[in-house]
């Protein structure tokens, strides 16, 4: 079978719960967003997950977590993804172009919502790679903002173009005319490379633990009764950073039992 036949995607809505693709981003040669339209009945809280792909070759659906990057006001869902070559998902979605349709189980779930955590002054977003997607939702959510003096987005990624997207996003908040104001002086955006010389270097794990980013922005260690903290990257980086946390004092906590920092489990991998 060719790769057109591989890629291509109805133009109609013949997919349950289909959406239809309104844009399309291509980051690098690994990374692209999308933004798709959103059922009407759809509502989540901003950190939160639903399913999403396309039909298999054996027309059956074909469907992966993926953190909802889009705000829950947004009118419009966005994704941010990996591409996986021989990834029975991605190796087809990374093709998808605008009027395509995929499918979206409007189910939302998920851990990284203000709602797992005990309320706290400062809020620390720790991600790898696509592991932003659920920070970039709720870094453009007002409630966020509301509910802490601070929030800290440490990013972390293999090279400086890997780390365009939260960049851009980043920088385009202080313009935002509905978060613009509450934004400015609470955000700080902490980004760094491990593969390419950079002003800010180093894994997340490792900055936190000799007090990096602590120094670089000039405030003070966590504090298990005035920080929180949420995670989304690789099962590795999460366990790593876990045990980095609990060193602080602070207890992973769910919706169920708020506590001092929440993981999100769910992550789409690099298998996808």
């Amino acid at each position: 079978m060719n790769e057109s036949a591989v890629t291509e995607i109805p133009k109609v809505k013949t997919l349950p719960d289909a959406q239809e693709v309104t844009e399309v981003t291509h980051w690098t040669d690994r990374l692209f967003s999308f933004r798709v339209t959103r059922p009407q009945s759809l509502r989540f809280r901003s950190g939160e997950f639903v399913m999403i792909g396309l039909m298999g070759d054996n027309g059956k659906p074909l469907l992966r977590a993926y953190s909802i990057a889009s705000p829950n006001w947004d009118e419009e869902l966005e994704f941010y993804s990996i591409k996986v070559p021989d990834g029975p998902l991605t190796s087809k979605l990374q093709h998808i172009n605008v009027g395509d349709q995929i499918i979206l189980r409007p189910k939302p779930v998920g851990t990284l919502v203000h709602d797992a955590l005990l309320p706290g002054k400062r809020v620390w977003f720790l991600a790898t790679g696509t592991g932003i997607a659920p920070f970039a939702s709720l870094m453009r959510d007002p409630e966020t903002y509301d509910k802490f003096d601070e929030v800290i987005m440490m990013h972390t990624c293999r090279t400086i173009e890997e780390l365009e997207y939260g960049r851009q996003l980043v920088e385009n908040l202080i313009n935002d005319p509905l978060i613009g104001e509450m934004v400015e002086g609470k955000l700080k955006y902490y980004p760094t490379t491990t593969r390419e010389e950079f002003h800010h270097m180093g894994r997340i794990t490792d900055n936190l633990e000799n007090g990096k980013v602590f120094k670089d922005l000039g405030i003070a260690p966590m504090n298990p009764e005035t920080d929180r903290a949420m995670v989304c990257g690789s099962l590795a980086f999460n366990k790593d950073v876990m045990a980095v946390l609990e060193g602080f004092g602070l207890r992973e906590g769910a919706n169920s039992e708020p506590r001092e920092y929440v993981v999100e489990k769910a992550f789409v991998g690099d298998g996808i």
